[in-house]
């Protein structure tokens, strides 16, 4: 009798379905035991999240979606199951655009030899999970079973900082490389000179003092930096109450030239971002109290101004812009934080989708983001490690509610999951706000008011942890892979732990040289973290343009992607944790690899001329200049009757850039015999 009551049970939880054959058809399944067909459906796995996928050829897709946070266990483990030999890939995120959560492939106790996968995940309510089976080592039919346990929050880190007190003078609001060594220093402005603590390998900072001219307009709302005529060497965006200054630094990093402006600009945050895809630094100024205005770059650095187009509202109330890539197309979002008391209409919130060719367009509505909000700035990461920026909105007060945490639908849609989120109950209000990794666990953190940084848990919820320094420009300071904070004239180090880190510096050459505005992605088994490069993000201040990431207890790292903004996509892999990796903007894709190059040349491999010919008219080409594969520029060429000498190079691989008179440039590696 016994037996029978087992069996019927057994029945009960089994879903006799026929398994689908793709993401779109992927068959929704809950807790218990389902029946997998013969592996035949015709979409392979996208990206291996189990040991591998080469040889792929079919799978089979199923589509999990919890109503409450579960860590959750797939397993074919099962008695009925030995001698088969299954592999299972568990991905987020939307069909085409799918994420690696976990996988597994011979984790099993069963049979010998065990074939059998078993993996576990956290799941959070509402997000959809596909569960995947692919052909690789068998395409026989297999069971298996889902089940739901209650949700394991993971153990987080605490973080705490040592201060060290520092010599600097002026504003004191930024903290990025100024001389070319990816080592993050501490800039001071004053309004004739910029003082520069430069970071001494090993430690410590070593001070110089540049005059510059002098300019009536200071960084006293806000400061932002890069590299704008892609000389090497950061230059300086001044956000002041009544116009922008800009200072550009000269070729070997001893001296600036000033570019002063005329027009009245009410500064509130500014960032250099590439807004037309050129290749080029333009610069966004939030406007106080008219509508936004930008700086298109000419391609040598100077500067066209422009009012409108990015924020409208007759009278401002634009506070903290931080451009993103929300909808994952490749290309930077602007996202301003409103901040108007009152039923103005100027203190609604605003999303503006980047639609390629220069222009944006306000999708604030459709994609839920238009709230009222006293917010002088937001911070945006992906919280929950499914592949898409998700946002909070920090109050600056409460007249127009409280905190907000949003998360990205992955449709161009957000839902506002405050609540429960430990947002809700967080009384501090700030103008800064800005989103890391300070404990190194692999979830990105939130850095907010009364010296807190609230630490991600891993299922949208965050725990308050107390700090000595509020909340200031960010960086790595000591160089050991842990995010530190600079408050006027003192360093807080970070403390640290046993988590281990990857830091990622990036050389654009046919995208503007910091590669701001790409996406670096880590893999490893965690499944994948993300990265916006971005200049000027919180309010004030200027953060480091080095990406990092923390990777918790992992030993090791699948490999690092790098989408330039350019459309060039390169990866490295396998390699090393706890260390930082320069990449040269197209430095990883094969001599023949012409992915979203503009031109062919030939011969190559070459031994005195290369001849270059363009797929379309890209202008008239002004300059070629040719880089090793760390990015160290090798020689400047003149063009005659498209063709580039290339004689007295020394053999080897290198990336040769064709730029047009408008400043924009096209690149393509080539070998020399």
């Amino acid at each position: 009798m016994k037996k029978i009551l087992l069996l019927l049970v057994l029945l009960l939880t089994i879903n006799f379905v026929n398994a689908q054959n793709t993401c779109a058809t992927a068959l929704p399944v809950s807790s218990g035991i389902t029946v997998v067909g013969t592996i035949n459906g015709t979409e392979a796995p996208p990206q291996n999240c189990g040991q591998t996928i080469a040889g792929a050829t079919a799978a089979e897709w199923y589509a999990y979606t919890p109503t409450a946070n579960h860590t959750v266990t797939v397993t074919t483990d099962l008695p009925i199951n030995i001698g088969d030999d299954p592999q299972v890939h568990i991905y987020t995120g939307t069909c085409g655009n799918l994420v690696c959560v976990a996988g597994d492939d011979n984790s099993g106790t069963l049979g010998n030899p065990d074939l059998l996968s078993v993996v576990t995940f956290n799941a959070l309510v509402g997000v959809t999970h596909y569960i995947v089976f692919d052909n690789k080592w068998s395409a026989s039919g297999v069971s298996f079973k889902l089940n739901e346990a209650p949700f394991v929050i993971p153990p987080v880190s605490l973080v705490s900082f040592t201060p060290q007190s520092i010599s600097l003078s002026g504003y004191k609001d930024c903290v990025v490389d100024m001389n070319n060594d990816y080592l993050d220093d501490i800039v001071g402005i004053n309004n004739n000179s910029v003082q520069i603590l430069k970071q001494n390998v090993g430690g410590g900072f070593t001070s110089v003092t540049i005059p510059t001219p002098t300019t009536n307009y200071m960084p006293s709302w806000s400061i932002a930096s890069g590299d704008i005529d892609k000389n090497g060497y950061n230059d300086l965006l001044y956000g002041d109450g009544n116009g922008v200054t800009f200072m550009k630094q000269n070729d070997t990093g001893t001296g600036f030239t000033m570019m002063g402006t005329t027009e009245y600009v009410f500064s509130q945050r500014s960032n250099f971002v590439d807004l037309n895809n050129d290749g080029n630094l333009d610069a966004f100024v939030c406007h106080d109290v008219q509508p936004n205005v930008f700086y298109t770059n000419d391609g040598a650095g100077n500067y066209s101004f422009t009012q409108g187009g990015m924020g409208d509202f007759p009278t401002g109330g634009n506070y903290g812009s931080i451009f993103v890539d929300y909808d994952n197309d490749g290309d930077p979002d602007l996202f301003i934080a409103k901040c108007r008391g009152g039923n103005s209409g100027a203190n609604v919130d605003e999303l503006f989708k980047n639609n390629g060719d220069g222009t944006f367009t306000d999708v604030s509505v459709i994609a839920g983001m238009a709230e009222p909000s006293q917010s002088w700035s937001s911070a945006w990461a992906d919280y929950d490690n499914d592949g898409d920026m998700d946002a909070m909105i920090g109050a600056s007060a409460f007249t127009d509610g409280g905190h907000k945490l949003r998360r990205n639908n992955g449709d161009g849609t957000f839902t506002d999951i405050t609540v429960g989120s430990g947002l809700d109950n967080f009384e501090p209000t700030n103008i800064e706000n800005n989103a890391h990794d300070y404990n190194n666990d692999g979830w990105v953190d939130i850095f907010m008011g009364g010296n807190n940084i609230l630490m991600n848990n891993g299922d949208f919820t965050f725990s308050v942890n107390p700090v000595a320094p509020t909340n200031g420009p960010i960086g790595d300071l000591n160089n050991d892979g842990f995010l530190d904070v600079q408050n006027d004239n003192t360093v807080y180090y970070n403390v640290g732990n046993n988590n281990g880190w990857f830091k990622v510096n990036l050389l654009g050459i046919e995208s503007n040289r910091n590669g701001i505005g790409a996406r670096v992605e880590l893999h490893g088994d965690w499944g994948v973290q993300i990265r916006d490069v971005r200049s000027g993000d919180g309010f004030r201040n200027m953060s480091s343009l080095n990406v990092h990431f923390g990777i918790g207890t992992a030993q090791n790292i699948n490999k690092v992607v790098v989408k330039w903004p350019s459309g060039v996509v390169d990866q490295v892999m396998n390699p090393g944790k706890n260390q930082t990796l320069l990449i040269t903007e197209s430095s990883t894709l094969g001599i023949n690899d012409n992915r979203n190059t503009a031109f062919n040349i030939a011969p190559n491999p070459a031994s005195d001329v290369i001849n270059f010919e363009f797929n379309t008219n890209q202008g008239t080409i002004t300059k070629a200049t040719i880089f090793d594969l760390t990015g160290r520029l090798i020689q400047t060429s003149e063009i005659n009757n498209q063709k580039v000498a290339i004689d007295k190079l020394a053999s080897g691989t290198y990336i040769l850039s064709l730029t047009n008179a408008e400043g924009k440039s096209f690149v393509h590696k080539f070998i020399k015999k």
